[in-house]
């Protein structure tokens, strides 16, 4: 008897101000990454599946991103928090 299936992981990169292309309303953005492993007797062995995803925190809208993208946000976050006291201006983010 062979137990197999699947296992789902949530990473959060980033927290990012930006301009929600639903609603409109500049607010937080969670950068998040879904990673879903292949399972053997219980056991994550590799990952088959991994997708990128922005959640604005005030409607709740999630936007899926490219890895390529989600590299440049977390990057925009790293330099405006260390660059910029006052944080990164906000800019508006649709794809």
């Amino acid at each position: 008897m062979i137990i197999f299936g699947t296992k789902g992981y949530l990473y959060q990169l980033a927290i990012l101000t930006l301009v929600c292309g639903r609603c409109g309303n500049p607010s937080a953005h969670a950068l998040r990454k879904r990673v879903t492993k292949f399972t053997l007797f219980f056991v994550p062995l590799f990952p088959f599946s991994t997708k990128y995803a922005t959640q604005c925190t005030f409607c709740g809208a999630e936007q899926r991103v490219t890895k390529e993208q989600a590299e440049q946000l977390q990057a925009q976050e790293a330099a405006g928090s260390h660059g910029n006291p006052y944080g990164q201006p906000q800019q508006p983010y649709r794809s």
